[in-house]
Parts: structure tokens; sequence; C-alpha cells
């Protein structure tokens, strides 16, 4: 069978015990990085393809497949062409995500479940962490547990948020899957737009789970994007991980563990108690998507031409790339908000810790600036996923931001500097970053107590009205 369906390969084997790649991998070229250059899908570094299909997924598929893994091949087409839910596959997803940690990293490192030494030293590193912070902002702290997670088990709790944060962008592609065809074939071929939508879940499936994969090699814990992936009041370190970014660095490895342990344990601070916190970014990310267009002309081209026996075509359109920010006044908007959100966020980290660590830790600067360098440029996963939802989680203006908390806390001290996230409306702007001065030293309504009035106000309001009624009624009684 020379022209095989959609592209997906057979998984490799998954290792005994869930997370540890012990058992080999059958295909032998699984990438596994996220890093697939100018193929945003990646479909020819997936579990399972060898490297000669790298070009062409579907000429590579089938042909050394024996004649129970083609009937396994076909089984999950199958499961791919029924599915109905959302606008992604995320059983798909989770599935690839964890085959591709099952991989390993390019440098060779399996995943491996986490021991006891490793769960007690992450919890020990939060604890002290959890000491220092305490010196070094007003917020308490917001870690109910401190967890060592092996790379599957981060795969497994930061789907959710994964879920959220993807499928208004994975939204619009299905509808724009369905909208391609022309609206005199459209009454007649509903079979033909729910295969095509199956597809697009299967396909952004597919690629989620391959970023995620690939993004659990790299993480150190549950909010290195600047976003509350995991579950609330949990705070949670990748000793595997934290051992591999410390590598190279020369510095002692409690002390890596500890810094790091101190950002994930700030970030649970700021997060746990700035209730407005979590949707503000979220909403932030949804506002920027929703001004993400596709490019249907690629999709049309290939639905004008699809042939039934080269269903590749649509895969090999699909793979051009489709997303484009739309060049507007409200997306360029959209855009600062999200940018200033995520500098804010990392920049009051970034300051925080400082203080916290600075006089604790001999390599506190040499750290700081090796964690601001990754933020700035990400690793080939997180590219990867900016390639795939047209969107980078990536803090351009961190530095700023970190400068302008550290000069709040020179002039306000640390309750003034963290009583700004009582309201969002009191945070700096994108305006302010380029005036922290101005920023610093200008007097700020305190909207805490805003709200305290209109609230008094609105109350004495109701009573009133209530006493008018009494009197309209009594009245009208006579």
């Amino acid at each position: 069978m020379s022209d095989t369906p959609f592209g997906f390969g057979l998984p490799p084997e998954e290792p005994e015990n869930g997370d540890e790649g012990k058992k080999k991998d059958p295909a032998g070229g699984g990438q596994g990085s996220g890093g697939q250059g100018g193929n945003p899908f990646g479909f020819g570094g997936l579990p399972g393809m060898g490297g000669a299909g790298g070009d062409n997924p579907f000429a590579a598929m089938f042909g050394s497949l024996n004649p129970q893994d083609l009937g396994a091949a076909f089984q999950q087409l199958g499961q791919m062409l029924s599915y109905e839910g959302g606008p992604v596959n995320w059983d798909m997803a989770k599935q690839i995500a964890r085959q591709v940690v099952a991989q390993g990293t390019p440098d060779g490192v399996k995943d491996a479940s986490v021991g006891p030494s490793e769960k007690a030293a992450v919890e020990e590193a939060v604890r002290l962490a959890d000491l220092w912070l305490d010196q070094a902002t007003s917020l308490p702290s917001g870690a109910n547990t401190a967890v060592a997670w092996s790379r599957a088990e981060w795969v497994e709790a930061t789907l959710p948020a994964w879920q959220q944060l993807v499928d208004p962008v994975a939204e619009r592609v299905g509808t724009a899957m369905g909208d391609v065809l022309p609206e005199e074939m459209q009454a007649m071929a509903g079979p033909l737009i729910g295969m095509m939508r199956s597809m697009g879940g299967a396909m952004f499936g597919q690629q989620i789970g391959q970023a995620v994969g690939a993004l659990a090699g790299e993480v150190v814990g549950s909010t290195d994007v600047g976003l509350p992936l995991g579950p609330a009041g949990r705070a949670a370190l990748l000793p595997l991980n934290v051992e591999a970014f410390g590598k190279d660095l020369g510095v002692p490895a409690e002390e890596v563990r500890l810094y790091l342990a101190l950002r994930e344990a700030a970030h649970q601070r700021l997060f746990a108690h700035v209730p407005w916190l979590r949707s503000h970014l979220f909403g932030a990310v949804e506002g920027y998507a929703r001004g993400i267009k596709v490019d249907t002309s690629k999709l049309e081209e290939a639905v004008g031409q699809l042939d039934p026996t080269h269903p590749e075509q649509l895969q090999e359109a699909l793979q051009q790339g489709m997303f484009q920010p739309e060049d507007t006044p409200e997306q360029k908007a959209a855009l600062a908000r999200l940018e200033t959100a995520l500098a804010l966020v990392e920049g009051w980290v970034d300051a925080v810790v400082h203080e916290a660590a600075k006089s604790r830790l001999t390599s506190a600067d040499a750290l700081r600036e090796t964690l601001r360098r990754r933020r700035a440029t990400g690793g080939p996963a997180e590219q990867t996923f900016a390639t795939l939802i047209g969107l980078e989680l990536r803090p351009r203006r961190l530095r700023d931001a970190a400068r302008l908390w550290a000069s709040l806390t020179d002039a306000r001290g640390t309750d003034g500097r963290d009583a700004l996230w009582e309201h969002p409306d009191m945070l700096p702007t994108a305006t302010d970053l380029d005036d922290p001065d101005g920023f610093v030293h200008r007097e700020h309504l305190d909207f805490s107590e805003l709200d305290k009035m209109l609230g008094e106000a609105a109350k004495g309001d109701a009573e009133g009205g209530s006493e008018g009624d009494d009197k309209g009624k009594g009245g009208s009684s006579e």
C-alpha cells in the first residue's frame, strides 16, 4: 500500500513502570525534541516513525509493517476519524506526550520514577525557600504541598491547563476546516465536514502531544512559562530536569535546587493570594487567540484538489503553517496586554527571589542570569509550541519589569510593592515599563478603599430603596 492515510505511526512500546524508558524504541528514529524546524506539525519526528520519513510521513509508514501492525495502525486511524469531542483530541495528545517522554530527550536521558531521597530533597528545598521568602514578600506561602514529579507526571498534571490555552486557537482551525468547502457543497457534505473536523482534532492532538512531551524534557517545575500549569497550591520540581539544568553551570546541585525552589514557591504565592491573576493571564491568552486568523487559502486549495486516495494533500497544506496574528489595533493591544502581564509576573518573581537569595546563595547572580536568558530565548520545545499555536509565552520585558519591582521595593517597601496586586488596575502598564521612575513615585489610588466605599454606597442605596417601598405600601393602604 503506497498511499498511506494521514501519517500516524504506531507508538513505541510503553515502559513497564510508565515513567522509565527502559525498553528500546522499535522505530529508532523518533526525536522527542520538539524542534521541527520549518515543519510546525512535526509528524516526521513522531514516535514510531523512522528518520527516512521526515519529509514525507505518508510514504514511510507501512512499508515495513507486518499484517498485525498494519491492522493496529488502521485501528488507530479508525479511532482518529471516530473522534467527536472538542477541537483537540486530548486523549491522543496525552498518549503522544507520554510516548515522547518515554523515548527520552535528545541527549539520551530517559524519564525515571522519582525516588524517596529526591522527594525528600525537593520537600526540604521548598520548605527552606518559603522561610526565605517570608522576609522578601508580604504574600504568605501559597504551597500546601511540595512534590517531585517525573516527566510523565508533569504531563498528566499540566494537560488541563494546556487544554484551556490551546482550545480557543484549535476551535478556530476546526471551524475553518468546515468553512472552506463551497457553500453549495456544505449542505450535502456533512459526513466530509465531520471527517475533516475529526482529522483536525487528531492533528492538533498529535501536535500538542509532541510539544507537551518535548516540554516535559525541559521544564524544571510547574510554572516555567509564567502560567500556573499545575494544580493550585502544589509546588513541584522535576529532579531529573533540575539535574540537567545545573549540569554545566559549575554550581553545587543543592544551590541549583534551592534557587529553582525559590522561583516555584514565589510563583505559588502570587497565584494563590492574587485571586484574579489566573483568569487575567488566561484571559489575555484567549484575547490574543481570538485575533489569530487561519490562512484558509491553503485549506481551500487543498480541499479543492482533495483526492480520496491521497489524503496527505491536506496534511501537506497544513504543514505550511497557517497561523497569522491580525494586524489590527485590537490585536496589537491584546498582544501588549499579554506580554505586559507575563513580564510583570516574571519580573516580580525575579526581583523577590533575588532579594531572598542574594545574601544566602553565592551563585545567586549567576543563576539569575541563566534563568533570564533561558526565559528570553526559550528552548526548542517552547519554540515548537509557539509555532503550534502562533503564540510565544515569553516575557519580552522581563528585565524592565524586574527593575521596576526592585525600585518599588526601595521606594515603598515590600508591603507597598505587593499591595499593587490587590487590583489589576493598580498594576504597571507597558508605558510604565518605559518610565519606571515615573510610576514608582506616582501616587496611586487605593482600590481596596474605593471598592469598600462603593460597596457601602450600594448597600445604603438598597436600604433606602427598601424603606421607600415600605412607606409607599403603607400610604397606599390607608
